[in-house]
């Protein structure tokens, strides 16, 4: 464990702040899709495949391997408790407010464990390899990332270890960041800047910052990074939702596309018509729609869907191969 007092840091560092705004403003961009998504103005399921899936998590770890270089800036030398503790207090509490506001908004996909909690548990373990070889928090990271390619375990499916990383399938969730394998970003950070220290990287950006001098709104972003990120979704949520009171957005063209593009990769367009018909009829007619196109339906509800899904499959192709 590093010694209880150290030098404070010697001055901050613009392009670790600017970078951090940049890591803001692709969530914002993220986020602002995400929210699109929840209001049925673009595909169901968009932001959590593909290349928007990839985006996330790009994003994810990116602040969190800053998470790391800002703990090795800040209490590389010994750790500064008074500050550590009251940063850690401001995060604590932005996680829990994340947690109750989607408890009522969305309860059955609410934020557990988010990138802001990740940050809270990440920030305390990361404590432990501050001070050592930086070998060995690189290590520590290639397993911390390796691992959940070899271990999951159905024990781990409920909240209260899902966070681990470690669940074959765990809960729903608007942002879940498990330790495994996020957290190995925030040890690449501490290995990063270790290797940094040594070689005198940081004095050297530092000699940056009136060069940077442009980019001062950035930096200041950066440095505003959690207040940002407690008020940007709500105000991005509430530009949507005034937006679909005066266009609301189609959702059965929502669903249709969805339904269309899930059934073609399978069947030709003809099946898939009357597979989607079929669907979208008995869904509505259990009076599940609204839950499923509002993203927030429980372990009951999304059973019953996939019932429905795999009645209309079967009836679907009963009606064809009577044809």
């Amino acid at each position: 464990m590093p010694p209880a007092v150290g030098p404070a840091p010697s001055g901050r560092i613009e392009i670790v702040d600017i970078a951090r705004a940049v890591a803001l403003l692709a969530m914002v961009v993220y986020h602002f899709t995400w929210d699109l998504e929840f209001f049925n103005y673009v595909d169901r399921g968009l932001t959590g495949e593909g290349g928007w899936r990839v985006f996330a998590r790009v994003i994810a770890s990116s602040f969190l391997f800053l998470v790391g270089i800002s703990l090795v800036l800040a209490h590389g030398g010994g750790v500064r408790w008074r500050p550590f503790l009251v940063r850690l207090g401001q995060v604590t509490a932005a996680a829990a407010a994340v947690t109750i506001a989607t408890v009522f908004a969305t309860p059955n996909s609410f934020v557990f464990f988010g990138i802001l909690h990740h940050i809270v548990v990440a920030s305390l373990i990361g404590l432990a390899f501050l001070r050592l070889p930086w070998i060995i928090a690189a290590l520590a990271a290639v397993g911390v990332i390796a691992l959940p390619w070899f271990v999951t375990s159905p024990a781990f499916d409920t909240r209260w270890l899902a966070w681990t990383g470690l669940a074959e399938s765990p809960p729903v969730s608007n942002d879940l960041v498990p330790i495994f394998p996020f957290f190995g970003a925030v040890l690449a950070g501490i290995a990063v800047a270790r290797l940094a220290q040594r070689a005198g990287t940081f004095e050297a950006l530092r000699r940056w910052n009136p060069s940077l001098a442009p980019l001062v709104p950035l930096g200041w972003l950066g440095r505003h990074s959690l207040m940002f990120y407690l008020v940007h979704q709500p105000v991005l949520i509430g530009l949507v939702y005034v937006f679909a009171q005066i266009a609301p957005p189609d959702r059965d063209a929502v669903f249709r596309s969805d339904c269309s593009r899930a059934c073609l990769a399978q069947q030709d367009e003809r099946f898939c018509q009357a597979y989607c018909d079929c669907a979208q009829r008995e869904i509505v007619a259990a009076d599940l729609f609204d839950a499923l196109m509002a993203g927030d339906t429980d372990e009951a509800q999304m059973t019953r869907i996939r019932d429905i899904i795999n009645e209309c499959t079967f009836r679907t192709v009963d009606q064809f191969e009577a044809q």
